[in-house]
């Protein structure tokens, strides 16, 4: 079937990894449909239909999948940073349960050949991510399952309703393990924005303001991967076109601590900060993806540098912050320099 008459739908269209993959989809000719609780925020959307729609209603789902539809990309969550993961557990499991038993279920029902269901490097064990210099996480670690936090065990449990559906119903299934994707054009400030977004706003606004003073929850010595939203979408289609249907990492490979990557973003902006560490959670102590199944299957593996993908989202970054102090010069002089 040739990209031009392949009619997809995107969930979580609205949303920051669903929207540039909508965009990434329309350059490969694809007929896309995008579904969300809202548009998404800051561009407009390249879908050639976009609906509102609640996918925890079954009525709303097959209103989604309706028209034909080859193939679908399952994005949308009920998801955040660390802040609102931790303290959302029942609100996560409840949302993110209805969301994907529904839409899966009517996929299904309408015929759907082709599904992609996006997991989270959040199902991996906590046993298995207690030190800070962790032994990076290959796929068949998931099992004894021991997920930190309900997003996790949810996004678990999906993976395995997923293989059963490939089993029992012969839908082409493909599950990707996202490793804390980051980039411009999504949510960097109130409180579910991942680390990279609020340490671009965080650094921005020292050095918009003057105070140099960045706060870090914790030590800032736990340890992240982080891989660009733009080898994310890539790794997605070339995911959605290959023939592997199992579980599968998608995350760069390079380990870094919070602290250094204050570091990095503060070299982006050009600017020296000072590191205030506060409490507040932390996550699992380490966590690193292993690409070796990633490289085998894919041929390909994310290529965006961590310099150079903090770079592009913290300019985006810094211009918002910028525009939000030119709005509230009262909130540019609290945070000022001996204010």
């Amino acid at each position: 079937m040739s990209n031009t008459s392949t009619k997809v739908v995107v969930t979580g269209a609205g949303g920051f990894i669903g929207h540039h993959l909508v965009a990434h989809l329309k350059k490969q000719g694809y007929w896309v449909r995008g579904v969300d609780l809202k548009y998404p925020d800051y561009r407009k959307t390249e879908a050639d239909e976009f609906e509102i729609l609640d996918l925890r209603r079954s009525d709303d789902a097959l209103r989604a999948m309706r028209g034909g539809i080859d193939e679908v990309y399952a994005l949308a969550a009920d998801m955040g940073g660390m802040g609102f993961i931790s303290s959302n557990n029942a609100l996560i499991l409840h949302n993110n349960a209805l969301i994907n038993i529904h839409t899966m279920e009517a996929a299904r029902l309408h015929g759907v050949k082709r599904y992609l269901y996006t997991s989270s490097a959040c199902i991996y064990p906590e046993y298995r991510q207690t030190d800070a210099a962790v032994v990076p996480l290959k796929e068949e670690d998931a099992y004894p399952a021991q997920p930190q936090d309900a997003y996790g065990w949810e996004k678990l449990v999906t993976e395995v309703l997923a293989h059963h559906y490939h089993l029992d119903y012969g839908i082409e299934m493909r599950v990707v393990r996202f490793h804390n994707i980051f980039g411009e054009y999504g949510t960097w400030e109130g409180g579910r924005e991942k680390a990279p977004a609020a340490m671009c706003r965080k650094v921005a606004m020292a050095k918009l303001t003057g105070n140099p003073v960045v706060e870090i929850w914790g030590d800032g010595e736990q340890t992240r991967s982080f891989c660009h939203v733009d080898d994310c979408v890539v790794g997605i289609d070339k995911l959605m076109r290959s023939n592997y249907s199992e579980p599968i990492n998608l995350g760069q490979d390079r380990m870094v601590t919070i602290n250094e990557l204050a570091d990095l973003v503060a070299s982006v902006a050009g600017v020296k900060i000072e590191k205030k560490h506060i409490p507040g959670p932390q996550g699992v102590r380490g966590r690193n993806s292993d690409n070796t199944r990633l490289r085998e299957v894919l041929k390909w593996e994310p290529d965006i540098s961590l310099e150079a993908g903090l770079a592009r989202t913290y300019e985006w970054i810094e211009a918002q912050v910028k525009a939000k102090l030119e709005a509230q010069p009262e909130l540019a002089a609290s945070v000022a320099v001996g204010k």
